[in-house]
Order: structure tokens, then C-alpha cells, then sequence
């Protein structure tokens, strides 16, 4: 058999799954070539102590997009679905909201959180409609372009004089100023100034991030589900559907290379020296890795590998995992609680005091956190009776100051530590084994520059139009048969599959050059 198909896939973390299985089902011979044993990026379930599983990096889904689940006829089964976030109070007076109801505020509050919520998920349902087909190229005379920019501008138009007013006033905006002149309550400010800033390189006070909440809202109106199994069962899922439509899936085999001969890509060789042929190559990893790395600089104009090299992503966010003997002590939190998503975010100042050493390459002593029990609702994660703890803590900088040695590990992980035991006390002793990752570690471990989710943080110069960069925004790069399907295109990163589907489809219409 030759070893010639019609397209190869670079990575099978989620995107690239959901790219390779509609090109499948369009009748393409697709191969699909993963660095690791296991599929998914990070979107993977896998042990960490003995008898103790987490999803490694992801850990909850919110943003897996309807329309990619009806075109892989994916039927997910969800441990737990339309979760509950609890901010976490040292008093036992937690704040408690899903959807549009808030509990444990003032009745003010409650009013203002049901009209703030019921604005910005009319803003996210805007960004939703955008993130579901390729953004509309600037300055070009092409009719799909043109009219796709023209029906943008109608969907905002839509929203009404006044609503599309707030809106462009918004969207640049900063989440710290919108929540200040809304709500009394310290705990529901915190709480949403997390999921603003959560997985970004921002604090609250920091510009776009009025965006970065919305764009949050954008996968399901901001419903948190638990995977049964982890997140892996999702990619799982996703492999299945690739397989089922005639997609060759190979794992340990890392690509070393993007063959390129006479301005096109003709191919990828492995790092076992295997060469595989095709004229179409979409690659999964992040805009940088793939041109600088596995393309190289000298293929492309300068001008253009300024760009690439120019987009911001630095990792800001670790992951914390912990192996627990039982479930600990939480004052104020019913048993039935542990099964929903906790915050540490006393306030939306503690949230920007946790950002400022960041900024200065330094890791924060008193860490925001975003805390579930996977286990609490899917038994098969941790030994009976035994409980796994996993955890994002902000902000753990990539380019921490003296790098990431043991000792900056140690220190990092005690403080997250230290944050939780301030409203679990007896969280240490619970502990029986514990793993930190990083953002070095999850670049290490998932392939991702500068160990950034998103692969390139999301801000207005970063977003739509210009993601990842001016003049590359519609999946297809600037050397003939070469294109992108992960994270740090059009929409972004989070579990959505919105990019991968995109980039198949613009493959299968031939491209958008005109």
C-alpha cells in the first residue's frame, strides 16, 4: 500500500480528531500521526499515582460545540452535566450560581446578576454564530469574504441601537470595572473574574477581558459538564468517529518534519525517519511550533515569520493534582457540593493581586484556583472510598524568574496547598500523593509553546479576523497545500472542536484564496 493519502493530519489532540474524521467522512484517505501513546492532547484521562486517574490538563467541558457533535453523531456520556461553580467562603457563606440564578448574595445582587447574565449570553450567542465558520478576510475583493463580513455586521446590528452600542463598548473592556459597578457581593465578583481570566495571561483589571468571559459563555451559555471517564473519554469518543470514517490513526510517532519542495508542502517525515506523502498537511499544533519548527523560517517571507513569532503566549496557568484518602472538611459545604466546580477568589481584587507578580515573571504566593472532585461522581478515577482532587491554579508564569526547578515546584505547589486549606483545613493530611504540572510541564508533555492552552492568548489583535495572525486567519498558510486546525486559530482553544470543524471545512471548498 502507498503511503500517499489525500491528507495528513499533524496531532490528534481534539481539533485534529475532529478535523481528520469529517475529512473521512467526505471519502478523503486521511492519516492522523500523534507524538503520543495516547490520543487527545490535552484532553486525555491518565493515572498519576496508583489507583488514581485525572484529566490531565482540561478538566471540565463547557465549550464541546452542538454542531461538531451532530456531524460525528457523538453520544457523550457526562458523569455530571449543568454543574454548579461555588466560591468558596472562609466563613462557610459560599456564593453559589448556574446559569442565571445566583444564591448566597443580597437580593440586589440576585436582579443584577440575572440582567448581567442575561446580557452577556445575548453577546456570547453573537460570538457563537462567528466561531461556527471561518472568519471573513479584511481588504480582499472575494464575494464569500465580503458577504460573510456583511452578515457580521447584520448579526451585530441586530442586537438593536442600544445593545449594539453596549456591546462594542464592552468588548474591549475590563472585567474589574463592569462587576464594580454592578454588584455589592465580594465572593460573586471573585467568582466571575475567575472565569474571565482563567487559562489567560490577564488579570481583571486588564483590557479584553470583558471578551475572554464572553468567549467563555460562547460554548454552551457557560454549562459546565464532567466527562464519565475524564476528559480522555471525550477524545476517545473522537478517535472512534475518526476510525469509523476510515481515518489511520498512528500514535508514538512524533513528526520531525513538514516536507516542502518548490513552495508546497509535499509530505511529513517522523522522528523515526518515516516519510508519508501528501499535498495536503494540516497541522494541530500551535502556529509557532508548526512554521518554525516542523515547517522552518526559511520557506516563508520574513514579514510573515515576524508575525508568527510575535504572537503572545505565555502559559499562566498549572495544574494540580492530588490523590486524597477521602474527601476533606469544608465549613458550609454539603457532601452533594463536592460533585460541582469550587473557586478560591476571595474577590475580584484578590484575583488581580494573584496576577501582579506574574508580571514580573514571578508565581503567585496566594493562587486563584478552579477546584472539582472528578471523583466524587465517577468512581472509576480513584480506589473505593479514596477521592482525586484536581485543580488549575493561576498564576504560574512559563518564564518564571530562575526557571522551574524543584525548589520554585515546591514552593508553587505548597502556596496552591496553603490556599485550599484556608477553607479545607484538613487537606494536607488527606493527601497521599500530589502532582504539580507546570506550564514548562505541559509544553513538555502536550506540545504546546510556552505551555499556553489557547496556543496564543486571547486579545481583540489575537481574535477573529487576525487569529493567529493577519492575513492567515481562514486555516490555510501562506505555502500552498500547508493549514492549521488547533487551538491557535479561529475561535481558540477549550475542548470546542469549533477549529478543527472549520478547517475542514474550508479543505473540503478548496481554500479561500481568491
Amino acid at each position: 500500500m502507498t503511503d500517499r493519502y489525500d491528507a495528513i493530519v499533524v496531532g490528534a489532540g481534539h481539533n485534529g480528531l475532529v478535523c481528520a474524521a469529517l475529512l473521512g467522512k467526505a471519502g478523503k484517505r486521511v492519516l492522523l500521526l500523534e507524538a503520543n501513546r495516547q490520543v487527545g492532547g490535552a484532553a486525555v484521562t491518565r493515572p498519576f499515582a496508583d489507583g488514581y486517574s485525572v484529566s490531565a490538563a482540561a478538566h471540565l467541558l463547557y465549550q464541546l460545540q452542538p454542531d461538531v457533535q451532530k456531524d460525528l453523531k457523538l453520544n457523550l456520556k457526562m458523569a455530571a452535566d449543568n454543574m454548579s461553580t461555588i466560591v468558596l467562603s472562609a466563613d462557610g457563606q459560599h456564593v453559589r450560581y448556574c446559569g442565571d440564578q445566583v444564591s448566597g448574595v443580597r437580593q440586589k445582587d440576585v436582579a443584577k446578576f440575572a440582567e448581567f447574565h442575561k446580557r452577556m449570553a445575548r453577546y456570547s450567542d453573537l460570538l457563537r454564530t462567528a466561531f461556527n465558520k471561518p472568519p471573513p478576510r479584511l481588504g480582499t475583493t472575494n464575494k464569500k469574504d465580503l458577504f460573510s463580513l456583511a452578515r457580521l455586521g447584520f448579526d451585530v446590528r441586530r442586537l438593536g441601537k442600544i445593545e449594539m452600542r453596549e456591546f462594542l463598548r464592552l468588548i474591549g473592556m475590563n472585567i474589574y470595572d463592569e462587576l464594580f459597578e454592578r454588584f455589592d457581593s465580594p465572593l460573586l465578583k471573585g467568582g466571575l473574574s475567575l472565569d474571565a481570566v482563567l487559562g489567560t495571561h490577564l488579570g481583571p483589571r486588564s483590557p479584553n477581558t470583558i471578551m475572554t468571559y464572553l468567549y467563555r459563555l460562547a460554548g454552551n451559555r457557560g454549562r459546565i459538564a464532567s466527562p464519565a471517564g475524564g476528559m480522555g473519554s471525550v477524545s476517545d469518543a473522537l478517535a472512534q468517529a475518526a476510525r469509523a470514517a476510515g481515518v489511520t490513526i498512528r500514535t508514538d510517532m512524533p513528526v520531525k518534519r513538514i516536507v516542502v519542495e518548490n513552495g508546497r508542502v509535499t509530505g511529513v517525515e517522523t522522528e523515526g525517519g518515516e516519510k508519508f506523502f501528501s499535498l495536503t498537511i494540516v497541522s494541530n499544533a500551535d502556529p509557532r511550533r508548526t512554521i518554525m519548527k516542523l515547517v522552518g523560517a526559511r520557506h516563508l517571507e520574513t514579514r510573515f515569520i515576524q508575525r508568527i513569532n510575535n504572537i503572545r503566549m505565555r502559559g499562566n496557568a498549572a495544574k494540580l493534582h492530588l490523590a486524597l484518602d477521602g474527601l476533606p472538611t469544608i465549613d458550609g459545604l454539603a457532601r452533594k457540593d463536592f460533585g460541582e466546580r469550587l473557586l478560591i477568589a476571595a474577590d475580584e481584587n484578590y484575583v488581580e493581586r494573584a496576577f501582579n507578580p506574574a508580571k514580573y515573571g514571578e508565581s503567585s504566593p496566594s493562587p486563584v484556583l478552579e477546584l472539582t472532585f472528578p471523583s466524587f461522581r465517577d468512581e472509576s478515577l480513584a480506589p473505593s472510598g479514596k477521592h482525586v482532587m484536581s485543580a488549575i491554579v493561576q498564576y504560574a508564569p512559563y518564564n518564571l524568574k530562575g526557571g522551574w526547578n524543584e525548589a520554585a515546584r515546591e514552593r508553587f505547589k505548597q502556596a496552591a496547598i496553603k490556599a485550599i486549606s484556608q477553607y479545607a483545613p484538613d487537606i494536607e493530611q488527606r493527601i497521599v500523593a500530589s502532582e504539580l504540572l507546570t506550564p514548562a510541564d505541559i509544553e513538555r508533555e502536550f506540545h504546546m509553546t510556552g505551555g499556553h492552552w489557547h496556543h496564543g492568548e486571547l486579545t481583540l489583535d489575537q481574535f477573529l479576523f487576525v487569529r493567529p495572525v493577519a492575513g492567515a486567519a481562514q486555516y490555510q498558510m501562506p505555502l500552498d497545500g500547508l493549514y492549521l486546525c488547533g487551538a491557535g486559530t479561529h475561535p481558540g482553544g477549550g475542548v470546542s472542536g469549533a477549529a478543527g470543524r472549520n478547517a475542514a471545512r474550508v479543505i473540503l471548498s478548496g481554500g479561500n484564496r481568491a
